[in-house]
């Protein structure tokens, strides 16, 4: 019996073919813009997370309060200085205090310039490997800086690949930094975090004299003894800046951010994407939804006679409920199916031409509980919407049916 109906089902809906299409069409965009949205954001969401892969569990980062958009420390309302350097050593637990400078700064090659992010690197061969460990960092081609070089630089991943200057970048390669020449002994291997594959490192010695940089810190390492202890840590550096500047605790101009912060602060900001993308989502569906209803009940209208003579030769109304129901259904499932499969390639789309205009690394993964979960509420939808018009055919009086 299931069959029959679902085979009477299947050649009603082939007879109004452009509007049954039509009807889908409501379902598939709203499905194609929840499979590629959700796709989107989950490769959104890996991104993100990706650029705070450098920061390890056993490390806080402490860095003064912002007053604008720039690199870290370049538009400090007050900036970190040696003291600072000093009163973090004297904390309990503390192993290393590395300071960082990350300015923005002119390079020019072949008659280009353009302004990029700069880092230095310390000059003591334990904090370099810190730095080093912290950025995962290894060398694609060359070699790394060592704390005794002077006059050499490495780059990011992507100046391997960049036609900015018009010309390629490699080992030996002499760029102008600041109007200064510096020799490219290296290129970092790629990392999923894209300001470290635009970055260059520079030993910090040379960072100070191309931009004078006097007893100025952009941001402080710090390598902690045990990493069970960094909530500690953290509330005792604080306090120890907080008095030795003698602020109150929620107006610091300094910050110390431990891995946990820095996840939990995204993690926000990417619930609140998701719960936008369900909104636009849902819009879409109750559309799609109220498009299969309005065609199911015009489907009413326009076979009341059909509907009068198959009870007129012994059709029950469960028998006339499910014939529609089927109908219904196999819309929202048709739609379901449809709008996954152009869902899935407008996310892989937009992913490819992330990566390839952009830079962004937008790694989109086919998720089978995503897809099978869109289809099936696809074809629930198609079940709800449809289900009251069928109602309202099953129980048409078959005498009053044959009459109109």
């Amino acid at each position: 019996m299931f069959i029959d109906y679902f085979i009477l089902a299947l050649k009603n809906l082939r007879k109004r073919g452009l509007r049954s299409w039509l009807t889908m069409l409501g379902i598939f965009i709203g499905i194609a813009a929840v499979v590629s949205l959700i796709s989107l954001g989950q490769g959104l969401e890996q991104a993100i997370v990706g650029q705070f892969s450098s920061l390890d569990p056993d490390k806080l980062i402490v860095q003064s309060a912002e007053a604008g958009f720039g690199p870290p420390g370049s538009t400090a309302v007050r900036k970190l200085t040696d003291r600072d350097i000093k009163l973090i050593e004297s904390v309990s637990g503390v192993e290393e205090v590395i300071p960082r400078l990350i300015r923005a700064v002119s390079v020019e090659y072949n008659k280009v310039r353009l302004f990029r992010t700069i880092a230095s690197l310390p000059e003591d061969a334990k904090q370099v490997a810190i730095v080093y460990d912290s950025l995962n960092a290894a060398a694609a081609e060359g070699r790394l800086l060592t704390e005794d070089d002077r006059g050499r630089v490495v780059l990011g991943y992507n100046y391997l690949e960049t036609d900015d200057f018009d010309k390629a970048i490699r080992v030996g390669t002499r760029l102008e930094i600041q109007g200064e020449e510096f020799e490219v002994v290296g290129f970092l291997e790629k990392s999923s975090t894209f300001i470290i594959n635009d970055a260059i490192l520079m030993p910090e010695e040379d960072l100070k004299n191309i931009l004078d940089i006097g007893n100025e810190i952009d941001l402080i390492v710090v390598q902690i003894k045990n990493q069970k202890d960094i909530e500690i840590i953290a509330e005792n550096i604080e306090r120890i800046l907080r008095k030795d500047r003698n602020e109150k605790i929620g107006e610091e101009d300094f910050s110390v951010q431990t891995p946990l912060q820095s996840l939990s602060a995204i993690s926000t900001i990417l619930t609140v994407i998701n719960l936008v993308i369900t909104g636009i989502a849902a819009i879409s569906l109750l559309i799609g939804g109220i498009g299969i209803a309005n065609t199911m009940f015009a489907s009413v209208l326009e076979r009341i006679k059909e509907i009068g003579i198959m009870k007129s030769v012994g059709a029950r109304n469960r028998d006339v409920l499910s014939i529609f129901v089927m109908e219904s259904a196999l819309l929202g499932l048709a739609g379901g199916v449809i709008g996954a499969a152009i869902g899935l390639g407008l996310a892989f789309l937009v992913s490819g031409i992330a990566s390839s205009s952009l830079g962004i690394s937008l790694m989109i993964t086919l998720s089978w509980p995503l897809i099978i979960g869109a289809i099936i509420f696809s074809l629930a939808l198609g079940l709800l919407f449809g289900f009251l018009p069928a109602l309202q055919a099953s129980r048409l009086s078959p005498v009053e049916a044959l009459r109109k």
